[in-house]
């Protein structure tokens, strides 16, 4: 069975956002992932992990602003300066709370238009390089457009692409069921081929992204499958819970 990472902008929400650690490991949890820690100094964030006894996951890099919309920086080529120090501010947090992974959000924007694939490329490069000589690994995930209109990145295939292309070996790909499931189908087979390139996986049921066994896909056998593969990291539960966290974690005996 994989280890599980709780995803903790999403579980755990019954709470203050620094008291979701505890929880976690309490709940039998050894790692957690969120979307972002800025709002809080980066030194509290490790302290509030080493005082659960949690491992960090993962988390993204700055979005932009958030809550005017921006889902990341990387595809705008107007915002360059802007992820420049994005990426800088996440590899400052990322060394402080030892991280292994940081996520590269994509941004809104068409993802034939050619300015924003040379800006997500140059990008993509960027971050490889400056993310491989702080010791961090890079992930970017495809994102499907009915959780996220407009994202740059929704695409698996395209995704491997940019991946092989920039032939760097800090760049990987962040493999969301939830995600591969909307887009394309076909996860099982997806997971076996794409397994080299695989840097972190996601789990949600679908089409609720509630709890894994809540929904359309049999994830047991998924979760078979990821360790068939040899997947050695987490397995991100980045779901919502349908009702208290608590008691929404059955699935993961019962699997």
């Amino acid at each position: 069975m994989p280890k599980f990472a709780a995803n903790l902008s999403m579980m755990f929400t019954e709470r203050p956002f620094l008291e979701r650690f505890q929880a976690a490991a309490s709940a039998g949890f050894t790692a957690v992932e969120y979307l972002f820690p800025y709002d809080h100094p980066a030194e509290l964030i490790t302290e509030t992990l080493a005082a659960a006894g949690l491992k960090q996951a993962l988390f993204n890099m700055p979005p932009g602003n958030w809550a005017a919309g921006d889902r990341g920086l990387a595809s705008l080529p107007d915002r360059r300066e802007e992820f420049a120090t994005a990426l800088s501010t996440s590899i400052s947090y990322g060394n402080v709370i030892k991280t292994p992974l940081l996520h590269m959000m994509a941004g809104n924007a068409p993802w034939d238009d050619p300015l924003a694939v040379a800006c997500y490329r140059d990008n993509l490069q960027r971050a490889a390089e400056a993310t491989a000589e702080a010791g961090i690994g890079l992930v970017i995930e495809p994102i499907n457009g009915r959780d996220m209109p407009g994202y740059f990145l929704n695409h698996f295939e395209r995704a491997l692409t940019l991946i092989d292309d920039l032939g760097h070996s800090n760049v990987r790909l962040q493999f969301d069921i939830y995600h591969r499931q909307i887009l394309h189908g076909d996860v099982l087979t997806a997971l076996r081929r794409m397994a080299p390139d695989i840097g972190h996986i996601q789990i949600a049921a679908v089409p609720t992204r509630n709890e894994p066994t809540t929904g359309e896909l049999n994830d047991g056998v998924i979760l078979a499958e990821i360790d068939a593969i040899g997947y050695q990291g987490y397995v991100g539960c980045e779901y919502r819970p349908a009702g208290i966290t608590e008691e929404g974690l059955g699935w993961m005996k019962s699997i």
